[in-house]
């Protein structure tokens, strides 16, 4: 498989109470991502464009047909870091 852009990977972060409440406790970030993309593509894509350390990926398949990933970032890049640099919080 030829790599991906990262921009098609991410595709964009979601913002639900659920979600900030992840950020906040867990430090982890929630992103839809490409249905195809796999776990170590979506780690990569993530670390590179945000040059964050990522140490966990989970993803789920939704009912809506979209891919929704957690991200499980380092201590040392807080996701409420990141959060704010994207403007969700």
């Amino acid at each position: 498989m030829e790599e991906k852009a990262k921009v098609e990977i991410l595709k964009y972060p979601l913002t639900t109470e659920k979600n900030v409440r992840l950020i906040q406790d867990e430090n982890k970030l929630v992103f839809i991502v490409d249905r195809k993309a796999t776990k170590p593509e979506i780690k990569k894509a993530a670390e590179e464009f945000f040059k964050i350390k990522v140490l966990k990926v989970n993803t789920t398949i939704l009912p809506s047909g979209k891919k929704k990933a957690y991200l499980k970032l380092s201590p040392e890049h807080p996701a409420l870091d990141v959060a704010t640099n994207l403007g969700l919080m």
